[in-house]
């Protein structure tokens, strides 16, 4: 009688998607078949939202954000992608690999989803931004179910300019639901900010914009309004020393001492 060889079949842990899956080297930034270029208010909008979100427990290099940029959502299908006109990540090194700007932004490359997404809506995009598209058979899911179900991203915010109306939903039992604007707008505790529309004049425009405020209710300074803020307190605080010279040298004359510039 024979005793047959038993031969154990070897086990192989999974590689991980940063050996497998491509990187945002090589998937493509964008689409050549996209026409066009986006408008001026996709230029500027998105400037403001950047420059002011600043979540105060996070260092500024450890957030990014970014604006039409590639968003790579599906490790199965990866060439799927959505553009959104603004996004935030909290806890991600502003640089890829913390030395490289972003070409685009790989979900299973970098390991956390975004936070926010903001789209502003355009002639003929109100349908998807809202969710309201239906899916077509083998074509990509919308930017609804990309953002709800896909990615799970806690906030998606939906600006029209036209008509000023400002959509906020925030995922609750893994469905976005809609919020209610309180006080400025929407308090994001996470980031311990909060989005709302400030009507002000901004690269020369004055109109109704998005952009982040504190917990005081104090809408966030862009760096340019930190500069003029930090010059009127360099002046005031040069004018107070003047006048603080001006009282002693008035002083010294009632005493009958006049200084060497008095004479």
């Amino acid at each position: 009688m024979y005793q047959s060889d038993v031969y154990s079949k070897p086990s192989y842990e999974p590689l991980p998607p940063q050996q497998t899956l491509p990187t945002m080297y090589d998937l493509p930034s964008e689409d050549p078949e996209e026409p066009g270029l986006p408008d001026e208010f996709h230029l500027l909008q998105p400037e403001l939202l950047r420059s002011t979100f600043r979540p105060p427990s996070y260092t500024e290099d450890n957030v990014f954000t970014g604006s039409d940029l590639n968003l790579y959502y599906d490790s199965k299908h990866t060439q799927w992608y959505k553009r959104p006109d603004w996004f935030g990540v909290l806890g991600v090194s502003r640089f890829y690999e913390e030395k490289e700007l972003r070409l685009s932004y790989v979900s299973w490359q970098e390991g956390t989803n975004p936070f926010v997404v903001v789209e502003l809506i355009s002639p003929g995009t109100e349908a998807e931004d809202l969710g309201r598209s239906l899916r077509e058979v083998n074509q990509p899911p919308n930017k609804w179910i990309v953002y709800e179900q896909i990615l799970r991203i806690p906030y998606y915010f939906v600006y029209n300019r036209y008509t000023d109306e400002f959509h906020c939903f925030g995922l609750v039992m893994n469905r976005y639901q809609p919020l209610s604007m309180n006080g400025l707008g929407v308090w994001l505790e996470e980031a311990e900010l909060g989005l709302g529309l400030w009507e002000g004049e901004y690269q020369g425009l004055t109109r109704q914009w998005l952009r982040w405020y504190d917990r005081d209710n104090n809408w966030l300074p862009t760096p340019e309004e930190r500069e003029k803020q930090r010059a009127e307190r360099e002046k005031q605080r040069a004018d107070s020393a003047e006048l603080e010279v001006a009282k002693l040298r008035q002083l010294l004359l009632a005493q009958g001492i006049s200084l060497p510039n008095d004479q």
